[in-house]
């Protein structure tokens, strides 16, 4: 375990230290930060390491066999209505205990948080139950995909402004540290089940359908919800002025966190508690080894969300404010892309779709180029996510053409990598992005004047949308590539066969 943990340790190191290194060059160029905040950022990246190398572990032994053991036991009851139960309530869970939700939440005005969460957990849930019910029944997630976004755009167009943009964002962060895990985990478990052909293809796709739930269920809030305060409250920095003044900074919060972590995670133990009463699925000494995992993912999980919280925030938020506001506004878009192509290396949920992806395809597409992939995707996504913070660009000319490409290539590629890009997409838009790249572009549109809510608050959609290109490029290119080694195998093999022939008509016939 202690050399298991040591690769982990490494990975994540290899994960934060590149936006470490970034954050503190400019830092010392064009954005002088105060001490006491670079302080605050580099504990928190300190913390980030270690949070993430415990949690990755504590998935690895506790959340994906409870997932992969849930999702191979449900269809086995044989009752329809139970599994649709028992699924629709996993996936209000899950997202009520996804730490991303909660962050958003505090940072959306004229919602109050507990209507934003419970409207989202019931989007998820639903949208869960009909991802579920897809695997089982073998319907192709592009027609889905393709139905469902269409009625996302036709609903928009009757929602206030200041929604669109929160609505897209939501979609996002339901698919973070908690519930990617989980929720990947069951769909191998589910298509297991199947045992055919395509079960391998299907088993991707239920992170992408999950993520659109949350997005109609806001827009319907948005259409019938009337009230609250839509001014928007700044971002405070807190002020410190000594190492002594940051740890107390720190210890402070990391309470706040242990316990947030707790509220998370105990439901979702609760579910697992149960479901073994009921179907006595695993045995003793699975049951310790994934009772020490939820301990890891607990400590992990809460050092991360202080480090992200305590010291990322507050540095993102003060980053995007100097580049806008001391006339390097012009830089926000190169140093913006810099920023996202290394940030999503830090997403604690993407390592673990890469190690499912390439497990899945037998290496076929391996964690490097998954790796690639998104983060050109993401580095893109920012970009243009800071040219509508300079610009007061609509999201709509982003997304539209976006989505409209992405559900076009459905068409042109394998069925596993239309599942594997829009898994991604939600993936990518995790804590990181909701912690340090929207208090970023936050920080830039407040130096701006510009409007908060409609030119910084989508940039976590920007973030899920991109990868959803680059990966079925990707998929195209692999495409591509296997047909190449296919032409070259029949090749040789019919030269074979053709000196085969040649021999026998030389032979002498006797």
């Amino acid at each position: 375990m202690n050399k298991i943990l040591k690769e982990k340790l490494m990975e994540s190191l290899s994960s934060v230290l590149p936006i470490t290194v970034i954050v503190l060059l400019l830092s010392v160029t064009v954005a002088p930060m105060p001490v006491g905040t670079l302080t605050l950022f580099l504990t928190g990246a300190v913390l980030l390491i270690i949070g993430m190398a415990f949690f990755s572990l504590g998935t690895d032994v506790s959340m994906t066999p409870m997932g992969e053991g849930i999702g191979a036991q449900l269809p086995k009851t044989k009752n329809l209505a139970i599994v649709i139960g028992i699924t629709l309530l996993i996936g209000i869970l899950i997202t009520i205990a996804e730490p991303d939700l909660q962050v958003l939440a505090e940072q959306v005005p004229s919602i109050p948080n507990a209507m934003l969460i419970w409207t989202v957990a019931a989007g998820v849930g639903l949208f869960f139950v009909i991802a579920m019910l897809r695997t089982l029944f073998k319907i192709r997630l592009a027609n889905l995909l393709i139905m469902f976004y269409i009625g996302v755009f036709v609903l928009s167009i009757f929602v206030p402004n200041e929604f669109v943009s929160v609505a897209f964002d939501s979609g996002g962060v339901t698919t973070g540290p908690i519930t990617v895990p989980f929720i990947m985990a069951l769909g191998i478990g589910l298509a297991s089940i199947r045992g055919d052909r395509d079960a391998q293809d299907d088993s991707f796709g239920l992170v992408a359908l999950c993520s659109i739930g949350p997005i109609l269920a806001v827009l319907l809030l948005g259409i019938f919800y009337r009230g609250g305060d839509p001014s928007y409250t700044p971002v405070t920095v807190p002020e410190v002025q000594d190492t002594q003044q940051v740890a107390l900074v720190f210890l402070h919060d990391l309470p706040e966190y242990i316990k947030e972590v707790c509220s998370a995670l105990f439901p979702i133990i609760i579910f697992c508690a149960i479901f073994q009463l009921v179907f006595r699925r695993f045995r003793r000494l699975q049951l310790q080894k994934i009772g020490v995992g939820f301990i890891y993912t607990f400590v992990g999980l809460a050092l991360f969300l202080t480090g992200v919280n305590v010291g990322f925030m507050p540095a993102g938020h003060f980053l995007g404010q100097q580049l806008a506001g001391g006339g390097h506004s012009w830089l926000l878009v190169p140093l913006g892309m810099l920023i996202g192509y290394f940030l999503v290396t830090a997403e604690p949920a993407v390592h673990v779709l890469n190690k499912q992806v390439e497990m899945i395809t037998n290496g076929a597409v391996s964690q490097r180029a998954m790796m690639l992939s998104l983060s050109i995707g993401v580095a893109c996504s920012v970009g243009m996510s800071m040219l509508r913070v300079l610009t007061g660009l609509s999201i709509y000319w982003i997304l539209v053409p976006g989505y409209t490409v992405a559900l076009g290539l459905t068409f042109l590629v394998p069925k596993i990598f239309t599942g594997i890009a829009f898994d991604s997409g939600g993936v990518a838009s995790g804590p990181m992005t909701t912690t340090f790249l929207l208090p970023f572009a936050m920080g830039a549109c407040e130096a701006m004047g510009g409007n908060v809510l409609t030119d910084a608050f989508g940039i976590v959609a920007m973030v899920a949308m991109t990868p959803l290109l680059t990966i079925q490029i990707l998929g195209i290119l692999y495409r591509k590539k296997q047909r190449l080694t296919e032409a070259e195998e029949e090749l040789p093999a019919a030269e074979d066969e053709d000196e085969i022939i040649v021999l026998q008509e030389d032979t002498p016939h006797e």
